[in-house]
């Protein structure tokens, strides 16, 4: 169930039951399909269960814990339906696992039904883009179209992807347990991955009104139980990278409107998460094995160590992006560092850099290329790049910032 589905309510109690979807879809969901070991039952169960939500709790009102409400009703609609389907002995085992309060047996390192389920998503007979696109779908509760937007695929593209590695999962008898400590390891780069996602769905949501603090917080949560299981630079950089990020988070938006870097109130950013990032990136340099998450945990460290925009070290992140782009060499890392190129050499030399990229249906692209434009006082070609941009642009406080833009030329 998608949360515009609660838009029929009355607007506040809508927005409650909006967060709480939100915040307890991933949990309720690795939960059913830890119990049940089947993703598309467990999956129908909660999707159930919600509408029963919508149904029931605006005339009784909201649960003293909804996340256990929503728990106990999706396995019980797991039980009806399984009964439904007939009287099996195997089917009345499953459905006796839903009930049955018996403390688990020990089943490895991870023990959060969250963090589980990325892992069991990672397994290695998924391919790579499969593994986050269903953890996604799973855990975040992200729609096909907003997932499909974030990999910049067509939704039926993502759709069969999705679909196709659950097929995989069942026809392969992918077990719902916990992969040994030598596993752990092979799998990590997907994990993090998924979790790098997760965050920049809450970062800058996709689609609807602005930031969803409920991913990033939860990106951030899953991220440091990951650090307590195992050890490696990589993990401290995206922390450090997510922590970073987060702290801008008070001042990244007004009255609904996004506000880029260079224009927040950076009073208001969270000094203790910045303190905490730092170390970790320093920890990350004293390690000397850089990698990806630990360079862009580097580059937003200088920027949090301006204490005004105009003091930010271009020069340093644009070092930082180069080796950024040598370990990654892609269009989206090229344009991130076009943006650090153009404060350096100048709005013509990043242009021509930007131009050179393949990025046509991703809109940060024609963002870039609207304000270098505009930079370089070129406003009828600048003015047709922020109309594309608002074309494909889906975030409420993404798109009033365009229309400012836009507007002011």
């Amino acid at each position: 169930m998608a949360a515009d589905d609660v838009a029929v309510l009355a607007p506040g109690f809508a927005e409650q039951i909006t967060a709480i979807v939100r915040a307890e879809h991933g949990r309720v969901v690795a939960t059913l399909i830890r119990r049940l070991g089947d993703i598309d039952l467990a999956e129908d169960a909660v999707a159930e269960a919600l509408l029963a939500a919508l149904e029931r709790w605006p005339v009784d009102g909201l649960p003293p814990n909804p996340g256990a409400w929503l728990t106990t009703t999706a396995g019980n609609k797991a039980i009806d339906r399984i009964r439904r389907e007939g009287k099996r002995d195997a089917k009345h085992t499953e459905a006796f696992m839903l009930i049955d309060d018996t403390a688990p047996e020990p089943s490895g390192p991870v023990t959060d039904d969250r963090l589980r389920l990325i892992f069991i998503c990672c397994h290695p007979a998924l391919a790579p883009e499969n593994r986050v696109a269903l953890t996604l779908r799973l855990l975040g509760g992200l729609t096909v179209g907003e997932i499909a937007r974030a990999f910049l695929v067509p939704e039926t593209t993502m759709a069969q992807r999705i679909t196709r590695s659950k097929q995989k999962i069942k026809a392969a008898n992918i077990p719902y347990r916990i992969p040994g400590e030598e596993d752990l390891a092979v799998r990590l780069s997907g994990v993090l991955a998924v979790l790098y996602l997760i965050f920049n769905e809450g970062y800058l949501a996709t689609e609807g009104p602005g930031l969803r603090a409920d991913l990033s917080a939860e990106a951030i949560r899953l991220t440091r139980q990951v650090a307590t299981v195992l050890s490696d630079p990589e993990i401290d950089g995206l922390l450090a990278l997510m922590l970073l990020t987060e702290a801008r988070h008070v001042a990244r938006v007004s009255d609904g409107v996004l506000v880029t870097l260079d224009e927040q109130d950076r009073s208001l950013w969270d000094s203790a998460l910045i303190d905490e990032g730092h170390v970790l990136v320093r920890r990350c340099l004293a390690a000397n094995r850089p990698g990806p998450f630990q360079l862009q945990a580097a580059i937003s460290a200088v920027h949090t160590d301006a204490l005004d925009a105009s003091m930010t070290d271009w020069s340093q992140i644009v070092q930082l992006y180069d080796q950024l782009l040598a370990l990654q060499p892609n269009p989206v890392v090229a344009l991130n560092r076009a943006v650090a190129i153009a404060e350096l050499d100048g709005p013509e030399v990043a242009l021509a850099i930007v131009e050179r990229l393949d990025l046509d249906s991703y809109h940060p692209w024609h963002v870039t290329r609207a304000e270098l434009l505009r930079r370089l006082d070129r406003r009828e070609e600048s003015q047709t790049a922020y109309e594309r941009a608002l074309e494909l642009a889906g975030n409420e406080a993404e798109r009033a910032h365009l229309v400012r833009r836009l507007t002011s030329l």
